[in-house]
């Protein structure tokens, strides 16, 4: 009877360390999710040096704002950032170090600080001496998130539509996996040229609530390991073999005691 009440002992604390707690892996248990709840908004991006512009003008009649628009070109064969029909390319500015671009006709323009609504706004007013009722779209080319840790699919995420969510973004890389560490996801975001740190807690509702609930171009999020991750990272593998081992002898010798 001891050797067995031993075996149940050796079992019971194998199988609690190797599991891990549900309240760990749930998310928003804090509190129900209420009709009416305050989401913030997003911040409207700023363009910075690196940035990858796609500006197109149009017009009632597209032979007065041609000289406004880079030509499409074609790739032989490389690989581009944007492609249009086949293998055409449509061409892209490039926000230089000291923030500017080179736009057709109108020169240098200083788009670093600006948004895509003052930055459209500049163009079309620019352009308007010129041409009647242009209509310019811009659009950043390079808005991507990277993810990395504990989620299943980690990578680097190219944005198209400028606005991407935490959540949305944890989608994209299939989620965490069990072994995540959802109370302190840790987002790293470039302000003002430094590196600033957030901690959102995954398990809390007032996560959609959070200043970095809405994503900026070029945000990292790790997720970092829980305990259990970390305990079967130093984990012997020849450990397993082991203990099935120690596990069957127990039980032989359990049987033989009790005849």
């Amino acid at each position: 009877m001891k050797i067995r009440f031993l075996f149940l002992i050796i079992f019971s604390t194998l199988l609690s360390t190797s599991c891990v707690s549900s309240k760990k892996l749930i998310y928003f248990q804090d509190e129900a999710i209420e009709e009416g709840l305050t989401v913030s908004e997003p911040e409207q991006l700023i363009y910075k040096p690196d940035d990858i512009l796609v500006i197109n003008v149009s017009a009632l009649d597209p032979e007065t704002v041609k000289p406004f628009n880079l030509p499409v070109v074609i790739n032989n064969g490389g690989t581009n950032l944007m492609s249009a029909q086949g293998n055409q390319q449509v061409q892209t500015y490039l926000v230089d170090y000291n923030g500017n671009i080179e736009f057709p006709v109108l020169g240098t323009i200083k788009v670093v600080g600006l948004t895509r609504t003052e930055l459209t706004s500049l163009l079309t007013e620019r352009i308007r001496t010129m041409v009647n009722n242009p209509i310019v779209n811009v659009r950043l080319a390079n808005f991507t998130v990277t993810i990395l840790g504990e989620v299943s699919r980690p990578g680097t995420f190219t944005i198209q539509d400028e606005r991407v969510t935490l959540l949305e973004a944890l989608g994209m890389a299939n989620d965490l996996t069990i072994f995540g560490k959802r109370e302190n996801v840790k987002l790293i975001r470039e302000v003002d040229g430094k590196k600033k740190f957030a901690y959102i807690d995954l398990t809390s509702v007032n996560t959609v609530n959070s200043p970095v609930y809405y994503l900026q171009q070029n945000d990292v999020i790790y997720v970092e390991p829980n305990k259990a991750r970390v305990r079967s990272s130093t984990y012997n593998q020849n450990n397993g073999v082991l203990i099935s081992a120690i596990g069957t002898l127990t039980t032989i010798i359990a049987v033989f005691l009790v005849k």
